[in-house]
């Protein structure tokens, strides 16, 4: 089933809302798939114009750089995927079966949809946050981009899969820890078994399913543990 989802996102990510015009839109459209194309360092707006046939001038209207271009790309994804995992566990009791749920959301590749879109599609997302996710908040900027609160949509991902963790073990004391490092082995593991395979025991052959494996492993060995 699509998600029709309308995500507020932080204002100080952008001087005009993209999503409040048709060029917006378009830039953000053709900017996510410029940057899984030619990789973050790569892009520039400079090429993002020639892309979608209007002015440099003209996206530096609507953000400030490409670093919080990226930040905006990475945060809607964060949001989506925590609508997402609320949507997909709104009717499940029992919290084993949540968190391999999200285990799943996190690893999974959305599949491509045979549905135009005029804004931000999930697969697209996916790909740009494998690849660029962690260069949103590795950076000497960090502490100023959290007082901003830029980071807020990550967080409430982690706080969510935290709760679902100490619900299941209330005396487990390492939940967020435990939450947010799932978040990030998912996407490292799968990046390591793609491109550098000497750093994990997957195989592109595996899929997702081995990971998915690991990562169930290694959640529950330590939830559960006395």
């Amino acid at each position: 089933m699509e998600l029709d989802i309308r995500i507020k996102m932080n204002e100080k990510l952008f001087l005009r809302n993209p999503e409040e015009s048709v060029l917006g839109k378009k830039m953000v459209k053709h900017g996510l798939t410029l940057i899984n194309k030619l990789g973050f360092e790569e892009f520039t707006f400079k090429k993002l114009s020639i892309e979608i046939s209007t002015t440099e001038a003209s996206i530096y209207r609507y953000f400030e750089n490409k670093h919080k271009f990226l930040i905006y790309l990475i945060n809607w994804y964060w949001s989506y995927l925590e609508y997402k995992s609320i949507f997909r566990l709104n009717n499940i009791t029992s919290t084993e079966i949540k968190l391999k749920t999200i285990i799943k959301l996190l690893v999974e590749e959305p599949p491509i949809k045979n549905i135009e879109s005029d804004f931000i599609t999930e697969n697209e997302a996916y790909k740009l946050m494998m690849w660029e996710g962690s260069k949103a908040y590795l950076t000497r900027n960090v502490s100023k981009d959290n007082k901003d609160r830029l980071f807020k949509p990550y967080k409430d991902l982690c706080e969510r899969i935290a709760l679902i963790i100490k619900e299941h073990n209330p005396k487990y004391k390492f939940a967020h820890s435990m939450a947010s490092t799932l978040i990030e082995m998912a996407h490292s593991q799968k990046f390591f078994m793609q491109n550098l395979p000497a750093l994990t025991d997957f195989s592109k052959e595996d899929g997702d399913k081995k990971i998915i494996v690991f990562l169930e492993s290694l959640l529950f060995s330590s939830i559960n543990s006395k």
